[in-house]
């Protein structure tokens, strides 16, 4: 009888990692690559490789990732953050490419969202009654105002 599923190695989607380390130290390097592996192994994802780009102007790390984006069964590419694509500009026309090879893009830390300068809370159903009685020129009934 074969083993069930669970005690088999089973090989999950491959993905390749890819960073953009143009002045980094190879400590980060490798705190950054600790990190693409330690969140594949969370996700059941199999990392196959990491592409790092040293040179801002240079795109051969990246050129080397659509390369194997083409390889049959390739899931997708995983990143530290949006930013490992370059500026925005280039950012968009990056992730573009990846996409249109038919790959995920997988980012450990997503996009920012911007936060509200000011909170504004809700009013509570009770103040909004009140606040509509005390402008409202009819005349009031008579009684305890109803707080529900």
């Amino acid at each position: 009888m074969e083993p069930l599923t669970e005690h088999r190695g089973v090989a999950g989607p491959v993905v390749y990692g890819y960073l953009r380390l143009v002045r980094a130290a190879s400590a980060r390097q490798e705190a950054l690559t600790a990190s693409l592996a330690e969140y594949c192994r969370q996700h059941e994802l199999q990392l196959s490789g990491v592409f790092t780009e040293r040179s801002a102007s240079a795109t051969v790390a990246f050129t080397g990732l659509l390369d194997v984006l083409a390889l049959p069964d390739t899931y997708g590419v995983v990143l530290p953050a949006e930013s490992h694509l370059g500026p925005k500009r280039i950012a968009a026309d990056q992730a573009r490419r990846i996409e249109a090879a038919g790959a995920r893009l997988l980012l450990i830390r997503g996009p920012r969202r911007p936060r509200p300068a000011v909170t504004t809370l809700p009013a509570r159903p009770a103040q909004v009654e009140l606040a509509v009685a005390a402008r409202s020129s009819t005349p009031k009934r008579e009684g305890r105002p109803c707080l529900s």
